[in-house]
């Protein structure tokens, strides 16, 4: 903190003296997917300095707004201490919870708790949208994290499938849907039917996910990987051939696909 105070100083740096909050925002969601980045690779070393670089973002924001006299690192502590308490009283408190899914469910109920309380102190009214589970949800948030988001609150309180067979079942309802709009003249009036029945996809594929215990961000970020380490394999395999990989007929591009999987 004493450093960041020191480069926004009058004598400090002249780039961090420039900065706000909305200057910093790319930084802060830039630095976060660093730090998972990191974390796939498995180097220690490099884990622990892209969390260093993401602790700077709250260290940074937090000197703004010390700066700005709306509060400051203590705030910031205090408030995470204090909710992380609050969230746990089958740790500090008296509430029963041996599993996990009680704890979310708990977590859940909380949270809920939590927004009505605020919703009565700032209007004096309760609205109904602010007491619902998925309050909080952030709508700025990509849509497939948001519906990863939405599904798992919801899966917190029981509102779920009973096993990932039923979860499946519903992944071919929706393909079947989707194909049959395919299959109707594409009208301007029917292409919204299609974006629609691609939607219940895409939100089914998430709950595939997320029930299979896995991060669908992340699943997409590695299939992204892939294809684009398979994709530049041919055309470099195109170019030892004196080949520009565009000018490669259909069929030796899906031979050299299926060379590229093997390769890895």
């Amino acid at each position: 903190m004493a450093l960041q105070k020191r480069l926004r100083a009058p004598n400090g740096c002249p780039w961090d003296r420039e900065q706000t909050h909305e200057s910093l925002r790319p930084f802060l969601v830039e630095e976060a997917y660093e730090v998972l980045d990191a974390m796939e690779k498995g180097d220690a070393e490099k884990f622990a300095g892209e969390l260093g670089d993401l602790l700077l973002q709250i260290v940074f924001h937090a000197e703004l707004a010390r700066e700005a006299g709306r509060f400051d690192i203590s705030d910031v502590i205090h408030a995470v201490h204090t909710k992380m308490v609050r969230r746990h009283p089958h740790v500090f408190g008296k509430v029963k919870a041996g599993t996990s899914a009680e704890v979310l469910k708990n977590w859940e109920q909380i949270k809920a708790e939590e927004r009505t309380g605020e919703s009565k102190a700032g209007q004096g009214v309760k609205p109904a949208a602010k007491d619902s589970v998925l309050a909080g949800v952030p709508r700025g948030l990509p849509a497939l994290l948001e519906t990863y988001q939405l599904t798992r609150r919801a899966a917190n309180i029981g509102f779920d499938w009973e096993n990932i067979h039923g979860v499946l079942e519903k992944l071919e309802e929706e393909i079947l849907e989707l194909r049959e709009a395919l299959r109707q003249p594409q009208k301007s009036e029917l292409q919204a039917k299609v974006e629609e029945e691609l939607g219940d996809l895409l939100f089914a594929v998430v709950n595939v996910a997320r029930f299979a215990g896995a991060d669908p961000e992340l699943a997409l970020k590695r299939a992204n990987a892939k294809f684009a380490a398979r994709f530049q394999w041919m055309e470099n395999k195109a170019r030892e051939r004196g080949r520009r990989f565009a000018e490669v007929p259909r069929d030796e591009m899906e031979e050299l696909w299926d060379q590229a999987k093997v390769s890895g």
